[in-house]
């Protein structure tokens, strides 16, 4: 699909990561294989975001997971999002910082917006903010609230935290009032930090178009991700002067033996290089702006992926840092 309008500006992480007409790769947190109901170990996982960078990824990419939930069946990179975002802002340079996604109706907007702002500055403008309505109902008790109502919550979540990237702002909602007395610092780098929808976030989709400065959402057979994207575009276009990117993640398992069958796996495939380079540039034309690989189930070593994604793939696209 072709597209004529620019991307806004937000901070540098979002201009390297989100091009018109281009495909970007980042890598999911944490960097390591681990089976469903395991623990990472989170072995070397500074030394691989920093590999990762050296190599050329756009961002990488945290999970927000209070709570163990074992139905789950995953726990992501454990440590709180912002905090090791934090670490990752002391030991990396330019590569994006981002959090796919933090769940609004279990934070209070105020400490996300302080949180994300920190990080922010701390980086030099690197912070990606998706936020995401949450889809694990266990953890709303243990936070005592209301999963029903996560739809609202959401909602004035967003405005609350936009509300804080002005000086001394006034903002009455649902999670508490600003009066224009008070302000909230520090301020992003650029003044603003992009909010990405995550899959639908209990809004309608004319409302996450419109609120929301990209989308986020999972693997679908082409013909149906094509629509999924055209039908997002849309209703942009019907309410915004600007285009805004989409991404998707994708689970990879690389192996080594290109000539293998393609063997699919959970929300991804089991592929050798020259199949997964024919698949991203089938992404890349039906509107896919950045892809979020996640290595959970590669069998490979780590690292030596990293290096064979940088060379053997990412070179036959044309995202420029």
């Amino acid at each position: 699909m072709s597209q004529t309008l620019e991307f806004p500006v937000f901070n540098r992480a979002y201009s390297r990561t989100f091009q018109p007409g281009r495909l970007t790769f980042g890598l999911v947190s944490p960097l390591e294989a681990y089976t469903v109901g395991d623990s990472p170990s989170m072995e070397r996982h500074i030394e691989r975001a920093q590999l990762a960078e050296k190599l050329g990824f756009s961002a990488i990419w945290l999970r927000d997971i209070p709570f163990n939930v074992p139905a789950f069946g995953d726990v992501g990179q454990m440590y709180d999002p912002f905090v090791y975002l934090g670490a990752l802002a002391a030991v990396t340079k330019d590569i994006g910082l981002g959090i796919a996604s933090a769940v609004l109706p279990l934070r209070h907007p105020a400490h996300v917006a302080k949180s994300a702002a920190s990080v922010d500055v701390l980086s030099g403008g690197r912070m990606l903010l998706g936020v995401a309505s949450g889809d694990r109902p266990e953890e709303y008790p243990a936070l005592a609230a209301d999963y029903e109502g996560r739809d609202a919550r959401f909602r004035d979540s967003v405005d609350y935290i936009r509300a804080t990237f002005g000086d001394f702002p006034n903002f009455d909602g649902q999670q508490g009032r600003l009066n224009g007395h008070m302000d909230m610092l520090p301020k992003p780098v650029s003044g603003r930090i992009p909010l990405l929808m995550t899959g639908g976030a209990q809004q309608t989709p004319e409302w996450g178009a419109e609120h929301g400065d990209g989308w986020m959402t999972y693997p679908r057979r082409l013909d149906a991700q094509q629509q999924a994207i055209d039908t997002y575009r849309g209703n942009v276009r019907a309410t915004c002067t600007t285009d805004k990117p989409v991404m998707q993640s994708l689970y990879v398992d690389v192996m080594s033996n290109n000539t293998m069958p393609v063997r699919p796996i959970a929300l991804g495939y089991a592929a050798g290089t020259d199949f997964l380079v024919e698949h991203l540039k089938q992404l890349e034309e039906i509107g896919v702006n950045h892809v979020a690989l996640n290595l959970r189930y590669n069998n490979a070593d780590i690292e030596e992926t990293l290096h064979r994604i940088a060379e053997e793939i990412l070179p036959y696209f044309s995202a420029v840092s």
